[in-house]
């Protein structure tokens, strides 16, 4: 984020003249600032000032200046002000949406004190705080406010959150609260979270942070639960002052700080999770900032200052231009605005998750964004300004955006389609389809919903599953509606704007219809080129050939108006109010306009308004348009029971009864209407003649049985003529007119000539003859003859028979007469009538049985019917039964039965069966099946026919198998080879190749491809029938390409040969470089096409060689090429053009190069020219040309100078020239050269002599390896150095050999004699001729080496000599021998006494020896027994010391104890020695009170009486050293009261009747539970109370317990309810314990006992309440503030009948003192006694005489 300064609003003033606040309008157009004067100045956008207005006081008579406006806010519609004054009130102006409206005060609210800050987050709804520390509510839209939450603390800021739903107020005690009117199920804590070290003045609430400064110059970042994660802190900078404002950007990730001169501005990086600090905006002079407003899409933030200045800045990550249309400007991580440059319009694109958004795209016509962050999508609209944002895995930029539908994006991305709607932040649906097309998907999202009508969420799509198949899918609920079929691939389809209807057309542009809601499909069009819906209704416009089609109703599809037109319509257009259709006629456009009334009509119907729908049509003319929307009218009128519009329809259409039927319909409506006082349609009788309209008869029964109209029902069935119903209804109603009602039905029957009807019935009631005589009458014998074969009495009745038989034949019914016949026995007549009437399966079956001979002939005539009737398939079994075999034959290859003729035709004689078989081979040649045709002209013997029939038919491998089985190898080949020849000629190589293959003559099939130059079928032939010539082949075959010229077939051969060089060769020689190069470099080995791209660069040279080589980035490569092949000149000529280093590498290479050729003076001079000349010094040393290494050295590199003479001395060395080998180097400086070689050639002496003379410094090191040398022969060395030393102490040279005495030791020789007496001589000369300073250090080398041989008094003499007092002290106190070193010190240095002493101390340390060390130091002997534990020793030696070393011992044994966990033995060790009021001991007191009440361990009286006791002690220590004031003595004092009552508990604990007294003890308790664990102390409140059966208290107190140990588990007493302990003494702000008190089964126990007395629901969850109506156990009255004295006894506030005490502030209740005393005198019980005894030292007694035992 950067912060550019864009100009100032406001110019400063010379003094202080503070800008007061300032804010943004939500919609971006408004700035407010208020100023000093308390006017409110607007400015636009860009910053121009456009109006104002003043404020006004509370009251005009307090005048102008007795306030100060504090805080302004605007509305979230942007058209209101609010303004926090200082005069206690709140005013709302509207200052309206356009400039220059008037201003109006629309709402104040008086305050009860100075109103601070104030913000608008919601409609209607303004928060503000108050200086008395309440947070307030104003409603707008009441005029009411109330208070939301209260503290005691001034409010000096209010913030709220990014959707407005929470806020936090900051308080002038540094503490800051949070409140949510929504969480948005965030489930962040409410209340207060935060205790900021100062009055957090620059308060801001970012994406998931707090950010808090103020006066200590900190700008500290909080977590959302209140832990401060970050601190930035300026404290130690000069320059900074006091933060007094602080603003967040919209998106919540940036966040900026005002101080003075300066704004400090954080942004939250999400990758690391923390807020990093950009680069500070400084400005001079501008003093401190008293004001920030941040503008809601983030493109620019103001700062008002002290002086009255008003400064805007431009805020904004990054921009850019997209496309030259488009300004993205990146004002945060999250946000970005886009403004379209030519219209200056702009749209703020946010993400509400708060992703960085990454990249944003214009698409579709310039209209649509898109734009993604790393787990969403974000889309919109610019033209509706519609934002979506919707959860989107990304899967890497491949989806497709489709913009078609203005409401909805589509999204495409591997099979899967999602639809997002613009300004929804959901997916709308969806769907897998691989068919993604504009004009394959329509969607239809809630059009044409109408304001009259109940609003039906209406979202629905249609798309294809496959290619044939349509599926709608319902958006809402993501159903599939239905799905469509349709037996061709369709390229169009569209939804009606209802979505009711679905039009598709196929890609035989045939156009259909699919209604949604009765489930039918209807054709339109057979032919359609043109087709879309009208606009705002459901008419239909389509192009078939050359005609205009026009559905104005589209309920009735064969309903169309057609207009004849001669071109092709190309656009439908609708404005206006009207309709027309463009029509391309050739260079012309025609428009043809629809009726626009008619259009009108459908939307009128869609609207329901039928009233407008009918006075339309009325103005019509009637035509088959007309009448088709007369009808819909009709039935839209009857489903909405518009009665007279429908009878009006039917008028219309001229159907008079039913428009009569509907006019005595609406008089019934009336009727019953007045009757009942209301609407008469809802009447049964009503309901019931409309579903007889509408036909829906059982609907109508059921609403007259459902209202007890029986007869009534009955009687309409009858009006109907719907007898069967009427009877059926009656019947199963039992209704008695059952019997009348089927006789008047028959007589219906017989009266309208319903004979057939007539005889059903009478058929039905068992009446066969009158049924047949019926049936006759009505001309239906077949009926009668059935119902005479279902009654065998009836077929006895001759006559009857003969009747039915007559009518039969009369009617040609011969097949029912024959069966009848057949009944009665007379077989003959009935044969002949099935024979006549063709029923051969009857005559057959009858012939089987009565005239077997005739079957025969039965079944030749049955086969030969069926051939006639052309089923030849039915005929060839009945041709079989009748022997007819040839004929079987006929009919079954007329009926293509050609496997069934086969089998026939086994059974034929060969010599007829013939011609089938070749008729059957005819048909399968024709049908392809070449195998069959083939068997069946083999079997007709016409193999020739069947080889030349394949051949034809270019099955060649078939054809070859089967010639074989007849025809010789030569026949064969001839066949084939003519006939590639022939396919050759057809051109049909491949057919040709086939066949000279199928007979082995691949050669013939290689020439024939060599002659058509078709090299690569030729190359595959001979891969793949001679690969051992392959290779040869195609060399050959590519030198002959090569002689036409056609190189690039010749470079394909000859690289598929493998000889790749011969292609690049080929290339070179006709100078087509570029192609042996590609050769090269494609198929050539390694670096082949470097070669090749270094001879093409020679044949250049110059300039265009190098531009050739850095075309391909071989510049280096050739240079490096051309050296490695010594084209050195070429080299050269090549580096010039490239860089200084590479031509300094070449010259190397050369000199190289000539000084392996031996030219040394030519290698010298390119050595130079490479800045190498000391590779030609080394190259002349080499070959030992020193003169001309050394003139090299000193003309080129004097440094290479002394490494020839150096190279000569080793020369010199290697030859024994010692002399001449000293000399060379030491002219070259270089003497340690000359040492090495002396000790490689074991010279010694001659070594240390250079060594001494020229290399002093290093003699010491060279001298020591020459010891080491020495030190490896072991004790001849010894000797060795023992005679050096005597010979330099024989030349007085003293130093040198003491030297050589020391350097003896025991890695030499093992002999303490040498190493003594060296060692003594060396000593003995460093004590006779050294300076007093050597001879100390000789001393200090040699003295530890005589400790070492246990030598300790002749050390101790050498330390004494060079008055080395100490270390001589040293060597006595090492042998033990502390009296000698003591002695020694008295006369020598009795300073150091005191240093044996301690040295003394610490060896009895280390021994161990304490009782020694008793005498010589106490506290010594005290610390190792602290060290080894035996704390009881420390203690009794400790206390023969002194109370002040005791009680130091006693903390640390005290402290030692508490680390163990061992608190009961600590205060026993306090009660048994004192409780000193040490500072020190405090610490170690609060720990032993701490363990002690959390224990569950220790309820012993003796525990508690030491308890207090030792606090006892610890207070009347604290009193007699007057520290009264230290804030411990209050806790001490507690701690004293907390063991005294829990003393007294467990001595009441031993006596009976004490239940209400220990009751009362551990509910006074309660009070202390900021020091006795809260859990601990609830429990035994109600466990007492319980033994005291005080089940109130207990229930009440059990309650808690467990809400405390609820808290304990969850870490926080914000669970807890505090309701049944207001107005009590007992604290809601404990410690929570580290862990439960109880285990988990003893709190399932008090779960259960709470569980039972809730299921029981006797108590009540009140505390108990005593004559100052207030808890029994309070000491102060809530409702006096009076505070009562705690009895002494049970801590029971002391009301009346008490008793008092010397001591102040003592008291009791007398009856609780009387029981105790009482029980004491009873019992003579130790633990009463002993509190009696305590309360009389405590309170000192009572101011009677009288005995303690008495009241």
């Amino acid at each position: 984020m950067h912060l550019k300064h864009l100009k100032p609003l406001l110019e400063p003033q010379l003094g202080a003249a503070k800008i007061c606040c300032m804010g943004w309008s939500p919609n971006n157009n408004k700035l407010a600032v208020c100023t000093s004067e308390r006017v409110v100045l607007l400015y636009d956008e860009n910053g121009e000032r456009r109006d104002k207005f003043s404020s006004k006081p509370i009251d005009s008579k307090y005048g102008k200046k007795s306030y100060s406006v504090k805080a302004l806010a605007f509305s979230p519609c942007s058209s209101k002000i609010a303004l926090g004054q200082t005069d206690n009130i709140i005013y709302v102006y509207r200052i309206g949406e356009d400039w220059g409206e008037k201003k109006i005060i629309c709402n104040k609210f008086i305050q009860t004190s100075t109103v601070t800050c104030l913000i608008w987050p919601l409609d209607n709804a303004i928060v503000y705080g108050l200086s008395e520390g309440k947070v307030r509510l104003a409603n707008t839209l009441t005029n009411k406010a109330s208070t939301i939450y209260a503290t005691d603390s001034y409010v000096v800021s209010l913030v709220a959150n990014q959707s407005g739903k929470g806020i936090i107020s900051g308080h002038a005690d540094g503490t800051l609260v949070r409140y949510f009117f929504d969480d948005e199920g965030s489930g962040d804590s409410q209340g207060k979270i935060i205790n900021h070290g100062c009055a957090p003045y620059a308060l801001a609430w970012a994406t998931s942070s707090i950010v808090v400064a103020g006066c200590d110059r900190k700008v500290v970042v909080y977590s959302k639960e209140g832990r401060a994660i970050q601190t930035f802190d300026y404290s130690r900078d000069d320059t900074e002052k006091e933060f007094t404002v602080a603003v967040t950007n919209p998106s919540g990730q940036s966040v900026v700080v005002g101080s003075y001169d300066r704004l400090r501005l954080y942004t939250f990086s999400q990758r690391r999770g923390l807020w990093d600090e950009a680069k500070p905006k400084e400005i001079k002079n501008l003093y401190t900032i008293t004001a920030l407003s941040w503008k809601k899409d983030g493109s620019r933030l103001c700062a008002g200052t002290l002086c009255g200045g008003v400064e805007i800045f431009d805020c904004c990550l990054r921009r850019s231009i997209y496309k030259n249309k488009f300004e993205m400007t990146y004002v945060g991580l999250s946000q970005v605005i886009v403004k379209n440059m030519s219209t200056g319009t702009r749209v703020v694109l946010k993400s509400h998750y708060g992703y960085e958004i990454n990249e944003v795209k214009i698409l579709g016509s310039d209209r649509y964004l898109v734009a993604n962050t790393s787990d969403t999508l974000l889309l919109g609209d610019l033209l509706t300004n519609r934002l979506s944002e919707v959860t989107w895995q990304g899967s890497g930029g491949n989806e497709k955006y489709f913009f078609e539908n203005e409401t909805v994006c589509m999204i495409f991305n591997a099979g899967e389609l999602t639809l997002v709607e613009y300004g929804c932040n959901e997916v709308l649906g969806s769907v897998r389809t691989e068919l993604m097309n504009p004009h394959l998907i329509s969607v239809r999202l809630n059009e044409r919903q109408h304001p009259h009508k109940d609003f039906v969420d209406n979202k629905k799509m249609a798309y294809l599953i496959d290619a044939k198949t349509v599926s709608i899918m319902d958006l809402v609920q993501m159903f599939p509606i239905t799905t469509i079929h349709h037996n061709s691939r369709l390229d169009w389809l569209e939804l009606n704007e209802t979505a009711h209807k679905l039009l598709f057309r196929d890609k035989r542009l045939q156009l259909h219809m699919y209604d949604i809601e009765t489930e039918t499909k209807a054709t339109l069009l057979s032919y359609c080129s043109f087709v879309q819906w009208v606009p705002q209704s459901d008419v239909l416009v389509a192009q078939n050939r050359e005609s205009l089609c026009v559905w104005y109703n589209i309920d009735a599809p064969e309903r169309v108006t057609m207009f004849p037109i001669k071109g092709e319509i190309i656009e439908l257009e609708r404005a206006d109010g009207k309709t027309e259709v463009l029509v391309q006629e050739g260079v012309n456009t025609i428009t043809y306009t629809l009726d626009e009334g008619l259009i009108e009509f459908g939307t009128a119907i869609d609207d329901g308004d039928f009233n407008r729908a009918t006075s339309f049509l009325e103005t019509l003319e009637m035509s088959p348009e007309t009448e088709a929307m007369w009808r819909t009218l009709c039935k839209l009128a009857l489903e909405a029971c518009k009665l007279p519009i429908a009878e009006r329809c039917c008028a219309a259409l001229r159907d008079v009864s039913k428009s009569r039927y509907l006019k005595e319909l609406s008089k019934m409506v009336q009727k019953y209407g007045v009757e009942a006082g209301g609407d008469g349609i809802n009447h049964y009788k009503v309901q019931a003649k409309i579903a007889i309209l509408e036909k829906q008869f059982k609907k109508a029964e059921q609403i007259y049985l459902e209202n007890g109209a029986i007869d009534e029902c009955i009687s309409f069935y009858q009006e109907v003529h719907m007898w069967s119903e009427a009877i059926n209804l009656a019947q199963s109603r039992n209704h008695p007119d059952l019997t009348k009602l089927r006789s008047d039905y028959y007589q219906w029957l017989v009266d309208t000539n319903q004979d057939e009807a007539a005889g059903l019935l009478l058929q039905q009631q068992g009446d066969w003859s009158g049924a047949i005589s019926l049936y006759m009458k009505a001309g239906l014998p077949a009926r009668a003859a059935k119902l005479a074969f279902s009654r065998s009495e009836l077929l006895s009745n001759r006559s009857l028979m003969e009747q039915i038989v007559s009518g039969l034949l009369k009617y040609e019914l011969y097949e029912q007469a024959g069966e009848l016949y057949e009944k009665i026995g007379n077989f003959q007549r009935a044969l002949a009538c099935y024979r006549r009437d063709k029923a051969y399966r009857r005559a057959v079956d009858l012939a089987r049985t009565s005239f077997p001979g005739e079957v025969v002939s039965l079944e030749r005539e049955w086969a030969d019917h069926l051939a006639s009737q052309k089923q030849l398939d039915a005929a060839i079994n009945h041709y079989i039964e009748a022997g007819a075999t040839e004929k079987a034959v006929e009919a079954a290859i007329g009926s293509r039965q050609f496997s069934k003729a086969d089998v026939l035709l086994e059974g034929l004689d060969p010599a007829e069966s013939g011609k089938y078989y070749h008729r059957i081979g005819l048909h399968y040649s024709q049908t392809a099946d070449h195998a069959k045709a083939a068997k069946f002209f083999m079997k007709a013997g016409s193999r020739h026919e069947a080889v030349e029939f394949l051949l034809q038919a270019e099955r060649w491998e078939e054809a070859h198998e089967l010639a074989q089985t007849c025809m010789g190898p030569d026949e064969i080949s001839s066949l084939y080879t003519s006939t590639a020849r022939q396919q050759e000629e057809l051109g049909k190589y491949r057919e040709a190749e086939r066949l000279y293959i199928a007979v082995q003559e691949s050669e013939s099939a290689i020439t024939m491809y060599k002659k058509l130059r078709r090299y690569d079928d030729m190359m595959r032939l001979v891969s793949s029938y001679h690969p051992e010539i392959l290779h040869e082949t195609h060399i050959h075959l590519a030198k002959e390409l090569e002689s036409q010229d056609l190189l690039d077939q010749a470079k394909h051969h000859y690289v598929q040969g493998g000889d790749w060089k011969s292609a690049v060769n080929m290339f070179r020689q006709r100078s087509m470089w570029e192609e042996a190069y590609k050769v090269a470099k494609d198929h050539g080995s390694g670096n082949a096409y470097k070669q090749v791209a270094f001879l093409w660069a020679r044949t250049l040279g110059g300039e265009p060689a190098v531009k050739l080589l850095n075309k391909f980035g071989l510049l280096e490569s050739a240079i490096d090429y051309a050296a490695d092949n010594c084209s050195f000149d070429f080299a050269f000529d090549l580096a010039k053009s490239i860089t200084k280093e590479k031509t300094v590498e070449l010259h190397l290479k050369y000199a190289m190069y000539l000084e392996d050729e031996g030219k040394y003076e030519q290698a010298e001079a390119e050595f130079v020219k490479a800045g190498k000349p000391k590779e030609a010094v080394l190259m002349y040393i080499h070959n030992q040309d020193w003169g001309s290494a050394e003139r090299v050295a000193q003309n080129h590199d004097p440094d290479s100078v002394n490494d020839v003479l150096c190279g000569q001395g080793r020369l010199a060395f290697e030859q024994k020239e010692f002399q001449q080998g000293e000399s060379h180097f030491l002219r070259a400086h270089r003497p340690d050269l000359i040492v090495k070689n002396y000790r490689e050639l074991g010279m010694w002496n001659e070594a240390l002599h250079i060594c001494r003379e020229y290399l002093p410094n290093k003699f010491d090191e060279l001298q020591h390896d020459y010891e080491q040398e020495v030190s490896k022969k072991g004790s001849s060395g010894v000797q060795t150095l023992i005679e050096q030393g005597q010979e330099h102490e024989a030349r007085g040279e003293y130093s040198q050999a003491i030297g050589w005495y020391c350097k003896v030791n025991a890695e030499l020789t093992d002999d303490p004699r040498i190493l003594e007496k060296s060692w003594s001589k060396a000593c003995e000369l460093a004590l006779k001729f050294l300076p007093n300073n050597k001879a100390s250090a000789v001393v200090q080398l040699l003295a530890p080496k005589f400790i070492q041989l246990h030598r300790h008094s002749k050390a101790a003499e050498l330390y004494v000599q060079v008055d080395m007092i100490q270390q001589a002290a040293d060597a006595f106190m090492s042998a033990g021998d502390y009296e000698k070193a003591k002695n020694m010190c008295k006369s020598y240095a009795p300073d150091l006494e005191a240093y044996v002493d301690q040295k003394y101390k610490q060896h009895l340390k280390h021994s161990g020896d304490i009782k020694s060390m008793v005498p010589v130091d106490v506290v010594a002997a005290l610390d190792m027994y602290v060290e080894r534990g035996q704390w009881e020793k420390c203690i009794q030696t400790a206390e023969q010391e002194g109370e002040q070393v005791m009680h130091k011992y006693v903390a640390q044994y005290a402290a030692n104890l508490l680390k163990e966990d061992n608190a009961l033995d600590a205060l026993e060790l306090y009660a048994q020695h004192g409780a000193p009021a040490n500072a020190q001991n405090f610490n170690i007191y609060k720990r032993i009170a701490s363990d002690l009440l959390s224990s569950s361990e220790w309820d012993e009286y003796k525990t508690w009486a030491s308890f207090r006791d030792v606090f006892f002690t610890l207070v009347k220590s604290m009193e007699e050293r007057q520290l009264t004031n230290d804030p411990n003595y209050d806790e001490f004092e507690t701690y004293l009261l907390i063991g005294h009552y829990y003393a007294i508990r467990s001595a009441c604990f031993e006596v009976d009747g004490m239940n209400e007294i220990i009751s009362k003890i551990s509910t006074s308790l309660l009070r202390y539970t900021t020091h006795i664990p809260a859990d601990k102390g609830f429990y035994e409140a109600g466990l007492h109370c319980r033994t005291a059966d005080q089940l109130n208290m207990t229930f009440i107190f059990w309650n808690r317990y467990l809400d405390l140990t609820e808290a304990i588990e969850e870490g926080s007493l914000e669970v807890m309810d505090n309701s049944d302990f207001q107005e009590t003494d007992i604290p809601f702000e404990v410690p929570l314990p580290d862990k439960q008190y109880l285990s988990e089964e003893d709190r399932e126990e008090v779960r259960g006992w709470i569980l039972a007395v809730l299921m029981d629901q006797k108590l009540s969850q009140v505390l108990p309440l005593d004559e100052r109506d207030t808890f029994e156990g309070n000491l102060v009255a809530p409702n006096t503030g009076i505070r009562s004295l705690p009895c002494i006894i049970t801590g029971y506030p002391v009301l009346r009948n008490k008793i008092e005490f010397r001591a102040q502030g003592r008291a009791a209740n007398r009856d609780d003192w009387q029981k105790i005393a009482m029980a004491a005198k009873m019992t003579s019980a130790y633990p009463l006694q002993d509190v009696l005894r305590f309360i009389t030292q405590l309170s000192g007694g009572l101011k009677s005489a009288a005995s303690p035992y008495r009241a």
